[in-house]
């Protein structure tokens, strides 16, 4: 199949990408970090746990706050990845390798990478341990762990990926088996699943489904396929606008969807898979895959389950308006591993990133935080291999657009931006803490409205 690089590089996405960064601030140019300084130190001020969106975008902003030299992560991984492409990368449309860069290129230059796991966190002595046997303490202490992916979960997994026909989007390991399966479908059930836990980017599931059936169709494979959509949710979509979108595609592309289905084993070598109904404990069924697309369960990470910070379903204990831990004062959360009653995305991160250096810079004030965090996030829901919808809400899945037209119906242009724009974004301004969501964009274009 040809790659999609074409058609998302060309002088329309050049002009769209220039008008998206109105409103930004100038981002400094890309310096390389180099790795541990000459004198590590064992406290900072400000203490960053995690290197991905969260960790990379608060520490660049921190350190604008308190000087490079006063910030530190800690981040065991060696590449830092841009997880939201791949579900294209699943779907043949995007390469792997565009996916990632060096951890070292993404820590703010001149801020501490303290390459290591985070296995203790000791709130009440404000410090941390690390598996290396060092203890860091800090003053203020940013939790951005992200959110654990659980496969061995699911009984047959993950040996099972071991065997063709069965891929996952959710993992650098298992992606491009996804693509591998998706070319070598002959005839038969492609089955996708979503399961009985909080997942990040909660539309990627059926994301992927929907591209299947677009290249079947390219393909001429489309009458051989029996396309299913397995969810352990009762809905297709939380927000109702998007949801009766969704249900029109699935209904015009003649998609099977069953709800309350929880994928609990995988039989790779007889290419089965075994469903629990969770609407009669107990009953279960066994359906045969040509291609199986797995969404692991997912969890808070192993090292917050059981740390003071998380609440009792293991995940960090936030205010859900101004991102501050609600027992200790000095400690916040962003991004996927906290308690935020919101889908967890990398535009979710965006936009909290910006509440959060507000309420960090006023807490250091002795201030009461005023910036209050609204539960934006944004779901790309792409529906073919040049259309996207994209759903924009709030805490209480109310739609939340930026742009002044339905988003609810499939754009070229909301997939120009899924693509090729929102990865400039975020390796060019979000991970350099200039960009904090779409809200100007949104102001701007509201006020054109009005």
């Amino acid at each position: 199949m040809t790659p999609l690089t074409t058609v998302v590089s060309g002088p329309r996405a050049r002009l769209f990408a220039c008008f998206l960064r109105l409103g930004t601030q100038q981002a400094s140019p890309l310096q390389l970090h180099t790795g541990a300084s000459l004198a590590a130190k064992n406290h900072y001020e400000v203490l960053v746990l995690g290197g991905g969106s969260g960790g990379i975008t608060m520490a660049a902003r921190m350190k604008r706050r308190v000087g490079a030299e006063n910030v530190a992560i800690v981040e065991p991984s060696e590449r830092h990845f841009y997880q939201p492409i791949w579900t294209l990368v699943g779907a043949g449309a995007k390469q792997l390798s565009s996916s990632g860069r060096p951890t070292a290129s993404v820590v703010p230059s001149g801020v501490e990478w303290i390459k290591a796991r985070v296995v203790e966190l000791n709130p009440d002595k404000n410090c941390i341990h690390t598996d290396n046997g060092k203890e860091i303490s800090y003053k203020y202490l940013i939790i951005a762990l992200g959110i654990q992916l659980d496969y061995e979960k699911i009984k047959g997994l993950p040996e099972g990926f071991d065997h063709p026909k069965i891929g996952s989007n959710y993992s650098v390991k298992t992606v491009e088996k996804t693509w591998k399966a998706l070319q070598d479908f002959k005839e038969g059930n492609a089955i996708f699943t979503f399961p009985n836990t909080p997942v990040k980017c909660a539309g990627a599931p059926q994301k992927i489904m929907y591209l299947s059936e677009a290249y079947f169709r390219k393909t001429g494979k489309r009458s051989k396929a029996n396309i299913i959509f397995n969810t352990s949710l009762g809905t297709i979509f939380g927000v109702k606008k998007y949801a009766a979108a969704l249900q029109e595609i699935i209904q015009e592309r003649n998609l099977t969807v069953n709800y309350k289905q929880n994928l609990i084993e995988v039989r790779a070598d007889r290419q089965e898979a075994v469903f629990e109904n969770l609407d009669k404990p107990g009953e279960t069924q066994v359906i045969s895959y040509e291609m199986l697309h797995v969404t692991p369960p997912m969890s808070s990470p192993d090292v917050l389950k059981t740390s003071p910070v998380a609440d009792a379903a293991g995940w960090v204990d936030v205010d859900k308006e101004t991102l501050q831990h609600k027992k200790y004062p000095n400690v916040f959360g962003i991004g996927d591993c906290t308690n935020l009653p919101t889908s967890k995305t990398a535009a979710a991160v965006a936009a909290q990133s910006g509440i959060l250096d507000r309420t960090i810079s006023l807490i250091m004030k002795n201030q009461k935080p005023i910036k209050k965090y609204d539960g934006y996030t944004s779901c790309p829901l792409v529906t073919g291999y040049n259309r996207v919808i994209l759903a924009e809400f709030d805490y209480n899945a109310q739609p939340l657009e930026t742009f002044p037209f339905d988003q609810s119906r499939e754009r070229l242009t909301m997939y120009l931006m899924k693509a090729d724009l929102m990865p400039f974004l975020y390796w060019n301004m979000m991970l350099r803490g200039y960009w904090g969501g779409p809200a100007f964009l949104r102001k701007v274009f509201h006020l054109g409205m009005s």
